[in-house]
Protein backbone atom coordinates (compact mmCIF):
# COMPACT_ATOMS: atom_id res chain seq x y z
CA UNK A 1 0.00 0.00 0.00
CA UNK A 2 1.66 3.69 -0.40
CA UNK A 3 2.06 5.63 2.06
CA UNK A 4 3.20 9.78 2.34
CA UNK A 5 6.21 10.79 2.47
CA UNK A 6 7.56 11.48 5.87
CA UNK A 7 7.26 15.48 4.84
CA UNK A 8 3.79 14.73 4.51
CA UNK A 9 3.32 12.47 7.55
CA UNK A 10 4.09 15.86 9.20
CA UNK A 11 0.63 17.36 8.07
CA UNK A 12 -0.47 15.53 11.30
CA UNK A 13 0.13 18.42 13.80
CA UNK A 14 -1.48 21.17 14.20
CA UNK A 15 -1.39 24.74 13.46
CA UNK A 16 -0.22 27.03 15.95
CA UNK A 17 -2.66 30.35 16.36
CA UNK A 18 -0.39 32.75 15.01
CA UNK A 19 -0.08 30.56 11.45
CA UNK A 20 -3.63 30.23 11.78
CA UNK A 21 -4.46 33.78 12.00
CA UNK A 22 -1.68 34.81 9.41
CA UNK A 23 -2.68 32.00 6.56
CA UNK A 24 -6.33 31.59 7.13
CA UNK A 25 -5.39 27.59 7.01
CA UNK A 26 -6.47 26.88 10.46
CA UNK A 27 -6.32 23.32 9.90
CA UNK A 28 -2.70 21.61 9.14
CA UNK A 29 0.92 22.13 10.44
CA UNK A 30 3.44 21.32 8.27
CA UNK A 31 6.83 20.95 9.73
CA UNK A 32 8.86 22.43 7.46
CA UNK A 33 8.60 26.81 7.56
CA UNK A 34 9.00 26.65 3.38
CA UNK A 35 5.98 24.07 3.17
CA UNK A 36 4.12 25.78 5.76
CA UNK A 37 4.77 29.43 3.89
CA UNK A 38 2.96 27.69 0.38
CA UNK A 39 0.36 26.05 2.18
CA UNK A 40 -0.71 29.02 4.04
CA UNK A 41 -0.61 31.23 -0.03
CA UNK A 42 -2.71 28.05 -1.05
CA UNK A 43 -5.55 29.38 1.34
CA UNK A 44 -7.46 32.30 -0.82
CA UNK A 45 -10.00 35.09 0.85
CA UNK A 46 -13.29 33.78 1.13
CA UNK A 47 -15.99 36.60 0.42
CA UNK A 48 -19.38 36.60 2.24
CA UNK A 49 -22.23 34.70 0.12
CA UNK A 50 -25.98 35.31 0.99
CA UNK A 51 -28.15 32.09 2.20
CA UNK A 52 -31.49 33.85 3.52
CA UNK A 53 -31.32 35.46 6.44
CA UNK A 54 -26.95 34.36 7.20
CA UNK A 55 -24.43 34.81 5.24
CA UNK A 56 -22.01 31.91 4.42
CA UNK A 57 -18.38 32.49 3.23
CA UNK A 58 -16.86 31.08 0.23
CA UNK A 59 -14.15 31.11 -2.16
CA UNK A 60 -15.00 33.86 -4.87
CA UNK A 61 -17.22 32.39 -7.79
CA UNK A 62 -19.07 30.36 -5.21
CA UNK A 63 -22.98 30.58 -4.15
CA UNK A 64 -24.13 28.33 -1.68
CA UNK A 65 -28.27 28.11 -1.18
CA UNK A 66 -31.12 25.50 0.46
CA UNK A 67 -32.48 22.83 -1.43
CA UNK A 68 -34.39 21.70 1.19
CA UNK A 69 -35.92 22.13 4.81
CA UNK A 70 -37.84 20.37 7.39
CA UNK A 71 -35.78 17.49 8.11
CA UNK A 72 -35.11 15.69 11.48
CA UNK A 73 -31.11 15.71 11.12
CA UNK A 74 -29.78 14.45 7.71
CA UNK A 75 -26.24 13.21 7.76
CA UNK A 76 -24.80 11.42 4.38
CA UNK A 77 -26.22 11.01 1.27
CA UNK A 78 -25.85 9.23 -2.62
CA UNK A 79 -26.80 9.90 -5.79
CA UNK A 80 -28.28 7.14 -7.94
CA UNK A 81 -27.90 6.50 -11.61
CA UNK A 82 -30.87 8.29 -12.35
CA UNK A 83 -29.40 11.96 -10.64
CA UNK A 84 -31.80 11.61 -8.23
CA UNK A 85 -30.61 12.71 -4.88
CA UNK A 86 -30.80 10.02 -1.34
CA UNK A 87 -30.39 11.27 1.79
CA UNK A 88 -30.18 9.09 5.40
CA UNK A 89 -32.56 11.02 7.84
CA UNK A 90 -31.15 9.76 11.24
CA UNK A 91 -33.68 11.62 13.57
CA UNK A 92 -36.55 10.48 11.50
CA UNK A 93 -35.35 6.78 11.27
CA UNK A 94 -36.46 7.33 7.10
CA UNK A 95 -34.21 7.76 4.10
CA UNK A 96 -35.24 10.16 1.92
CA UNK A 97 -35.31 10.76 -2.01
CA UNK A 98 -34.99 14.06 -3.70
CA UNK A 99 -36.05 13.46 -7.59
CA UNK A 100 -34.01 15.30 -10.11
CA UNK A 101 -35.51 17.45 -12.77
CA UNK A 102 -33.84 20.10 -15.01
CA UNK A 103 -34.83 22.60 -12.72
CA UNK A 104 -33.35 21.09 -9.71
CA UNK A 105 -34.47 18.87 -6.93
CA UNK A 106 -37.71 18.03 -6.01
CA UNK A 107 -39.63 18.16 -2.44
CA UNK A 108 -37.68 15.42 -0.69
CA UNK A 109 -40.05 12.18 0.10
CA UNK A 110 -39.74 9.33 1.99
CA UNK A 111 -38.74 6.51 0.41
CA UNK A 112 -37.88 3.84 3.53
CA UNK A 113 -39.37 4.54 7.07
CA UNK A 114 -39.00 2.93 10.53
CA UNK A 115 -35.27 2.47 10.39
CA UNK A 116 -33.11 2.50 13.43
CA UNK A 117 -31.00 5.80 13.45
CA UNK A 118 -29.78 5.54 9.44
CA UNK A 119 -26.58 7.52 8.93
CA UNK A 120 -25.20 6.42 5.91
CA UNK A 121 -26.20 4.93 2.25
CA UNK A 122 -24.32 3.22 -0.32
CA UNK A 123 -25.70 1.76 -3.67
CA UNK A 124 -24.40 -1.45 -5.47
CA UNK A 125 -25.68 -3.59 -8.19
CA UNK A 126 -28.89 -1.99 -7.69
CA UNK A 127 -29.27 -2.69 -4.31
CA UNK A 128 -29.12 0.27 -1.62
CA UNK A 129 -27.39 -0.29 1.77
CA UNK A 130 -28.63 1.63 4.73
CA UNK A 131 -26.57 1.99 7.93
CA UNK A 132 -28.30 1.71 10.60
CA UNK A 133 -27.20 2.00 14.22
CA UNK A 134 -27.83 -2.06 15.08
CA UNK A 135 -27.61 -3.55 11.40
CA UNK A 136 -26.77 -2.67 7.69
CA UNK A 137 -30.04 -3.28 5.74
CA UNK A 138 -30.39 -3.37 1.90
CA UNK A 139 -33.53 -2.74 -0.45
CA UNK A 140 -34.04 -3.33 -4.29
CA UNK A 141 -33.72 -0.33 -5.25
CA UNK A 142 -35.78 1.62 -8.37
CA UNK A 143 -34.93 5.04 -9.30
CA UNK A 144 -38.07 5.75 -10.19
CA UNK A 145 -40.01 3.35 -7.77
CA UNK A 146 -40.56 1.95 -4.52
CA UNK A 147 -37.83 0.29 -2.58
CA UNK A 148 -37.94 -3.50 -2.01
CA UNK A 149 -38.41 -5.33 0.87
CA UNK A 150 -35.77 -4.91 4.35
CA UNK A 151 -33.26 -7.76 4.43
CA UNK A 152 -30.71 -7.46 7.18
CA UNK A 153 -27.01 -8.49 5.75
CA UNK A 154 -25.09 -7.23 8.89
CA UNK A 155 -27.56 -8.08 11.86
CA UNK A 156 -26.47 -7.48 15.13
CA UNK A 157 -24.29 -4.11 15.95
CA UNK A 158 -23.22 -3.05 18.78
CA UNK A 159 -25.27 -0.46 20.49
CA UNK A 160 -24.16 2.31 23.07
CA UNK A 161 -21.60 5.04 23.02
CA UNK A 162 -21.17 6.12 18.93
CA UNK A 163 -23.87 5.55 17.10
CA UNK A 164 -23.20 6.17 13.56
CA UNK A 165 -22.20 3.13 11.19
CA UNK A 166 -20.50 3.92 7.89
CA UNK A 167 -21.31 1.82 4.54
CA UNK A 168 -19.49 2.18 1.29
CA UNK A 169 -18.08 -0.62 -1.29
CA UNK A 170 -14.51 -0.86 -2.60
CA UNK A 171 -12.90 -1.52 -5.55
CA UNK A 172 -12.95 -4.66 -4.49
CA UNK A 173 -16.71 -5.19 -4.32
CA UNK A 174 -16.44 -5.84 -0.23
CA UNK A 175 -18.99 -3.48 2.04
CA UNK A 176 -16.76 -1.85 4.31
CA UNK A 177 -18.64 -1.05 7.74
CA UNK A 178 -17.28 1.99 10.26
CA UNK A 179 -18.23 1.20 13.71
CA UNK A 180 -17.19 3.30 16.67
CA UNK A 181 -16.27 2.96 20.28
CA UNK A 182 -18.60 2.36 23.17
CA UNK A 183 -16.36 5.05 24.95
CA UNK A 184 -14.14 7.88 24.99
CA UNK A 185 -11.18 5.96 26.45
CA UNK A 186 -11.30 2.02 27.49
CA UNK A 187 -10.85 -0.97 26.25
CA UNK A 188 -13.75 -2.44 23.80
CA UNK A 189 -14.57 -6.01 24.70
CA UNK A 190 -16.23 -6.14 20.57
CA UNK A 191 -13.62 -6.11 17.99
CA UNK A 192 -16.07 -4.82 15.95
CA UNK A 193 -15.69 -1.37 17.54
CA UNK A 194 -13.19 1.30 17.05
CA UNK A 195 -12.92 -0.58 13.62
CA UNK A 196 -13.47 -0.75 9.74
CA UNK A 197 -15.13 -3.87 9.19
CA UNK A 198 -15.15 -5.27 5.73
CA UNK A 199 -17.40 -8.12 4.43
CA UNK A 200 -19.06 -9.72 1.05
CA UNK A 201 -21.54 -8.23 -0.27
CA UNK A 202 -24.26 -10.19 1.89
CA UNK A 203 -22.87 -9.39 4.62
CA UNK A 204 -20.70 -13.17 5.02
CA UNK A 205 -17.07 -13.26 5.73
CA UNK A 206 -16.64 -11.03 8.02
CA UNK A 207 -12.95 -9.62 8.96
CA UNK A 208 -11.93 -6.46 11.03
CA UNK A 209 -10.42 -4.73 8.27
CA UNK A 210 -8.55 -1.94 10.69
CA UNK A 211 -8.63 -0.94 14.16
CA UNK A 212 -7.59 1.62 16.47
CA UNK A 213 -9.89 4.60 14.94
CA UNK A 214 -12.12 5.73 17.58
CA UNK A 215 -14.88 6.59 15.59
CA UNK A 216 -14.18 6.73 11.60
CA UNK A 217 -17.58 8.49 11.10
CA UNK A 218 -16.91 9.11 6.91
CA UNK A 219 -15.83 7.08 4.85
CA UNK A 220 -14.56 7.28 1.02
CA UNK A 221 -12.19 5.10 -1.62
CA UNK A 222 -9.88 7.57 -3.33
CA UNK A 223 -10.90 7.76 -7.24
CA UNK A 224 -8.82 5.56 -9.73
CA UNK A 225 -7.22 3.38 -6.82
CA UNK A 226 -8.01 1.64 -3.73
CA UNK A 227 -6.91 4.20 -1.18
CA UNK A 228 -9.62 4.07 1.55
CA UNK A 229 -9.69 7.45 3.58
CA UNK A 230 -11.64 7.94 6.94
CA UNK A 231 -12.51 10.93 9.57
CA UNK A 232 -11.37 10.25 12.80
CA UNK A 233 -13.17 11.74 15.56
CA UNK A 234 -10.55 11.10 18.02
CA UNK A 235 -10.23 11.35 21.74
CA UNK A 236 -12.02 13.86 24.23
CA UNK A 237 -10.86 15.52 27.11
CA UNK A 238 -7.31 15.68 26.68
CA UNK A 239 -6.95 19.45 26.21
CA UNK A 240 -7.79 21.74 23.69
CA UNK A 241 -5.20 21.16 21.19
CA UNK A 242 -4.60 17.12 22.16
CA UNK A 243 -5.16 15.21 19.75
CA UNK A 244 -5.84 16.04 16.73
CA UNK A 245 -8.73 14.32 14.62
CA UNK A 246 -7.57 12.92 11.56
CA UNK A 247 -8.40 12.12 7.79
CA UNK A 248 -5.80 9.13 6.78
CA UNK A 249 -5.50 6.80 4.36
CA UNK A 250 -6.53 3.39 6.10
CA UNK A 251 -5.17 -0.24 5.17
CA UNK A 252 -5.67 -3.90 5.98
CA UNK A 253 -4.65 -4.93 9.51
CA UNK A 254 -3.21 -0.91 10.43
CA UNK A 255 -3.67 -0.22 13.86
CA UNK A 256 -4.00 3.76 14.73
CA UNK A 257 -3.72 3.53 18.22
CA UNK A 258 -6.87 4.27 20.30
CA UNK A 259 -7.05 3.58 23.15
CA UNK A 260 -3.23 3.11 24.36
CA UNK A 261 -1.77 5.20 21.97
CA UNK A 262 -2.45 9.04 21.06
CA UNK A 263 -2.13 10.63 17.61
CA UNK A 264 -0.05 11.74 15.88
CA UNK A 265 2.84 10.61 17.34
CA UNK A 266 1.72 7.36 18.73
CA UNK A 267 2.44 9.15 22.07
CA UNK A 268 1.24 6.71 25.02
CA UNK A 269 -2.14 7.61 26.39
CA UNK A 270 -0.54 6.10 29.99
CA UNK A 271 2.72 5.30 30.84
CA UNK A 272 3.99 1.71 29.52
CA UNK A 273 1.77 1.49 26.87
CA UNK A 274 3.01 -0.65 23.79
CA UNK A 275 3.09 2.12 21.04
CA UNK A 276 5.62 0.76 18.59
CA UNK A 277 3.44 -0.54 16.04
CA UNK A 278 1.13 2.33 15.47
CA UNK A 279 0.21 3.42 11.89
CA UNK A 280 0.68 7.56 11.52
CA UNK A 281 -2.29 9.07 9.99
CA UNK A 282 -1.86 11.37 7.15
CA UNK A 283 -3.81 14.20 7.77
CA UNK A 284 -4.14 15.83 11.22
CA UNK A 285 -7.12 18.36 11.88
CA UNK A 286 -7.94 20.88 14.69
CA UNK A 287 -8.51 19.40 17.61
CA UNK A 288 -12.25 18.46 18.57
CA UNK A 289 -13.54 20.07 15.54
CA UNK A 290 -15.38 16.22 14.37
CA UNK A 291 -14.80 15.82 10.62
CA UNK A 292 -17.51 14.02 9.57
CA UNK A 293 -18.50 13.69 5.74
CA UNK A 294 -15.83 13.19 2.74
CA UNK A 295 -15.72 13.41 -1.05
CA UNK A 296 -13.21 13.68 -3.62
CA UNK A 297 -13.64 15.82 -6.08
CA UNK A 298 -13.80 14.52 -9.51
CA UNK A 299 -16.34 16.81 -11.02
CA UNK A 300 -15.38 19.44 -13.33
CA UNK A 301 -17.94 22.33 -12.61
CA UNK A 302 -15.24 23.79 -10.23
CA UNK A 303 -11.62 25.34 -11.62
CA UNK A 304 -9.93 22.90 -13.05
CA UNK A 305 -7.13 22.78 -9.79
CA UNK A 306 -9.90 21.31 -7.26
CA UNK A 307 -10.06 17.88 -9.38
CA UNK A 308 -9.28 15.03 -7.22
CA UNK A 309 -9.10 16.97 -4.40
CA UNK A 310 -10.93 15.95 -1.13
CA UNK A 311 -13.91 18.18 0.99
CA UNK A 312 -14.32 17.44 4.40
CA UNK A 313 -17.36 18.41 6.40
CA UNK A 314 -15.85 19.58 10.14
CA UNK A 315 -19.21 19.23 12.00
CA UNK A 316 -17.61 21.44 14.88
CA UNK A 317 -16.76 20.82 18.72
CA UNK A 318 -18.74 20.51 22.13
CA UNK A 319 -15.54 20.59 24.09
CA UNK A 320 -12.74 22.95 23.20
CA UNK A 321 -13.27 26.12 23.95
CA UNK A 322 -13.23 28.43 22.39
CA UNK A 323 -15.27 25.48 20.22
CA UNK A 324 -13.92 24.86 17.21
CA UNK A 325 -16.23 26.22 14.14
CA UNK A 326 -18.73 24.12 11.42
CA UNK A 327 -17.03 24.49 8.45
CA UNK A 328 -16.20 22.80 5.04
CA UNK A 329 -12.71 22.27 4.66
CA UNK A 330 -10.61 21.68 0.98
CA UNK A 331 -7.78 19.29 1.04
CA UNK A 332 -5.80 19.76 -1.95
CA UNK A 333 -3.94 16.70 -3.86
CA UNK A 334 -0.98 16.75 -6.29
CA UNK A 335 -0.30 13.78 -7.88
CA UNK A 336 -2.57 11.80 -5.44
CA UNK A 337 -1.34 13.13 -2.19
CA UNK A 338 -2.35 15.86 -0.30
CA UNK A 339 -0.35 19.08 -0.14
CA UNK A 340 -2.06 21.84 1.87
CA UNK A 341 -5.75 22.48 3.26
CA UNK A 342 -7.81 25.49 3.48
CA UNK A 343 -11.15 26.46 4.98
CA UNK A 344 -13.74 26.27 1.73
CA UNK A 345 -17.13 27.19 3.64
CA UNK A 346 -17.25 28.94 6.76
CA UNK A 347 -19.33 31.58 8.83
CA UNK A 348 -22.25 28.82 10.64
CA UNK A 349 -20.35 30.12 13.85
CA UNK A 350 -20.52 33.33 15.34
CA UNK A 351 -17.89 35.02 17.32
CA UNK A 352 -18.99 34.08 20.28
CA UNK A 353 -19.39 30.46 19.61
CA UNK A 354 -23.11 30.34 19.11
CA UNK A 355 -24.21 28.58 15.58
CA UNK A 356 -26.81 28.48 13.43
CA UNK A 357 -25.95 25.07 11.62
CA UNK A 358 -23.68 22.25 11.59
CA UNK A 359 -22.33 20.18 8.09
CA UNK A 360 -22.52 16.92 8.27
CA UNK A 361 -22.24 15.59 4.86
CA UNK A 362 -20.61 15.92 1.50
CA UNK A 363 -21.13 14.70 -1.94
CA UNK A 364 -20.45 15.84 -5.26
CA UNK A 365 -23.82 15.83 -7.49
CA UNK A 366 -23.67 14.78 -11.43
CA UNK A 367 -23.48 18.34 -12.75
CA UNK A 368 -20.45 19.18 -10.48
CA UNK A 369 -21.57 20.93 -7.56
CA UNK A 370 -21.20 20.29 -3.53
CA UNK A 371 -24.26 19.31 -1.63
CA UNK A 372 -24.41 19.68 1.92
CA UNK A 373 -26.60 18.21 4.41
CA UNK A 374 -26.77 20.03 8.18
CA UNK A 375 -27.88 17.71 10.73
CA UNK A 376 -28.83 20.68 13.19
CA UNK A 377 -30.66 23.25 11.21
CA UNK A 378 -32.59 20.36 9.61
CA UNK A 379 -31.32 21.35 5.84
CA UNK A 380 -29.61 20.89 2.42
CA UNK A 381 -27.17 23.08 0.59
CA UNK A 382 -26.29 23.32 -3.18
CA UNK A 383 -22.35 24.97 -3.69
CA UNK A 384 -22.14 26.27 -7.42
CA UNK A 385 -19.22 27.75 -9.22
CA UNK A 386 -20.05 30.01 -11.55
CA UNK A 387 -16.56 32.06 -12.67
Amino acid sequence: MRRLPALALALALLLPASASAQGGVGNLFVADNATTAATAAAAAPLQPAALGNHTVNLPAGFSIRQIADGLKAPRFMVFDQAGNLLVAEAGAGAVDRLFSSPNGFGSPTTLISGLDAPSSLALNGGELYVGETGAVSRYAYDPAGAAGQREVVVPDLPRGGHSTRTVVFGPDGDLYVGVGSSCNICTDGDQRRAAINRYDADGSKYERFAYGLRNAVGLAFQPGGTQLWATVNERDNQGNEIPPDLVTIVGEGENFGWPNCQPPNATPQQPGADCSDITPPTVGLQAHGAPLGLAFYEASQFPGDYSGDLFVAQHGSWNRQPPAAPKLVRLHFEQGLPVSAMDFATGWQAADGSRWGRPAGVVVAPDGSLIVSDDDAGVLYQIDYHG
